[in-house]
């Protein structure tokens, strides 16, 4: 078994970084959802808050790819910081100056700014998502990158974890004051770190793979069509997001329809294991020669789990099928990160990384916003005391939960289906044999393929 080759050290050091600060910044994340909440009792508030998170991410993933690609990895990862770290101070003078009765009112003007400077505050932190794929490009030798990629979504994982219960002690113990007060400490800590860690990258250089400056859309796109069947990836990829938006719109109200809110959370807690385990499987066992392949059969069976648990109105079921997709799902993001490490060249790594998250975070709020009400109209209605509660109702059950677990069901099947077609399709074919052509043996150190401009 091979182990994770290459400069590890600072691989290592840049994961540490990278969790300190995705923790706090996802930790104000939740922190102001709550803290929102809390201060205006509006679902609404919340909703938007979520929704203003992820328009911004799928807006500004292609120029943050482009920052990434025309800086040095270090100069990112550090602007990254600094930019959370002033609209941070800016949001925390903004809530020592407003009294307190202001933030009340959910259309209270200086409400809405404290949570934009604070949500910009987050989305600074995404540069880190774009960049860390490419160091790991250029930091671990090409074939044990599965391995890493399988770390980084261990970090992910952990993130995940341990932001929700931070978030919730701290607006409960001293409201957002805590919780400003922490992130400008770490994120303090975090640049004085990156100042001490020595990234081996020579200088920017616009090659003919590189484009011209900026987010030069065009070139990416050329480059994304260039590799057979890259195009067709990024696609399925974001159909997958598309669907998998059900699952995001619907998960909470069902299981809150199976157990209490205390035993529905405490369940998160332990589910959001799963990622952890699954990283470091694949950071053990790697991915395979086929990785193309490991990609669709994964998905294969997570849209199966999404068929199977709903057919009991029980949350056994649900909590099983909901590990073992927490655990699988590191697999399919190392996969996914790992064929585009291998195909497209470093020099245009970010912006095609950056390109597919907006693609891919772009669909799963539009698929959100859809089936809520979709669900609550029709499907509730349909297994409640419709058409669907008489002719499949004796054996599947009826009510609001088996409303939302036909949902389940019906999006299970459709990706199972899609996952089918792209096993035989010509695009998998083209990129699997791409894929073959450039084997990890064959690629260039991005360290020695640059020279100083």
């Amino acid at each position: 078994m091979s182990v994770i080759r290459g400069n590890v050290r600072t691989f290592y050091q840049l994961l540490g970084n990278t969790l300190l600060v995705s923790v706090i910044n996802f930790t104000v994340w939740f922190a102001v959802t709550f803290w929102v909440f809390l201060q205006t009792r509006s679902v609404f508030a919340t909703g938007v808050i979520s929704g203003i998170f992820l328009v911004l991410t799928a807006l500004t993933g292609i120029w943050f790819g482009s920052i990434v690609d025309g800086h040095r990895k270090k100069a990112a990862l550090q602007g990254s910081a600094f930019a959370s770290l002033v609209l941070y101070a800016a949001a925390f003078a903004l809530y020592l100056a407003v009294p307190g009765d202001e933030f009340h009112n959910p259309s209270s003007a200086l409400l809405w700014a404290f949570v934009l400077l604070l949500m910009f505050g987050v989305i600074a932190g995404n540069i880190r998502t774009i960049a860390l794929p490419t160091l790991v490009t250029l930091l671990i030798e090409a074939d044990t990158r599965d391995r890493a990629n399988g770390l980084v979504g261990t970090v992910s994982g952990t993130t995940f974890l341990v932001t929700s219960v931070i978030s919730g002690v701290l607006v409960a113990f001293d409201g957002m004051r805590s919780v400003l007060l922490l992130a400008l400490v770490v994120l303090g800590l975090a640049l004085v770190h990156l100042a001490m860690v020595d990234i081996p990258e020579r200088e920017i250089v616009h090659t003919e793979e590189g484009g011209v400056p900026g987010v030069d859309l065009r070139g990416t796109l050329r480059i994304i069509a260039g590799v057979p069947g890259l195009t067709a990836l990024i696609l399925f990829s974001t159909f997958n997001n598309f669907l998998g938006g059900v699952f995001m719109a619907l998960a909470d109200a069902y299981g809150l329809s199976l157990v209490s809110v205390q035993a529905w959370g405490l369940l998160w807690g332990v589910l959001s294991t799963g990622f952890i385990v699954g990283g470091l499987l694949v950071s053990r066992t790697g991915l395979g020669s086929k990785p193309v392949r490991l990609l669709l059969l994964i998905n294969v069976v997570l849209w199966v789990v999404i068929i199977v648990f709903p057919l009991w109105a029980s949350i056994v079921p649900m909590a099983v099928g909901m590990y073992l997709y927490m655990v699988l799902m590191p697999y399919a993001e190392a996969t996914e990160q790992t064929i585009l490490q291998r195909v497209v060249p470093y020099e245009r790594q970010g912006r095609v990384f950056g390109l597919a998250q907006s693609a891919e975070q772009a669909a799963s709020p539009l698929t959100a916003f859809l089936i809520s009400p979709i669900t609550q109209f029709f499907f509730i209605p349909f297994m409640t005391d419709g058409a669907g509660a008489r002719v499949i109702g004796p054996w599947f059950g009826t009510g609001a939960d088996r409303g939302m677990a036909l949902v389940f069901v019906i999006t299970g099947i459709i990706g199972v289906v899609a996952t089918g077609v792209a096993l035989v399709s010509a695009p998998y074919r083209r990129l699997s044999n791409r894929l073959a052509e450039s084997t990890p043996e064959s690629e260039a150190d991005p360290r020695e393929a640059e020279t100083p401009a």
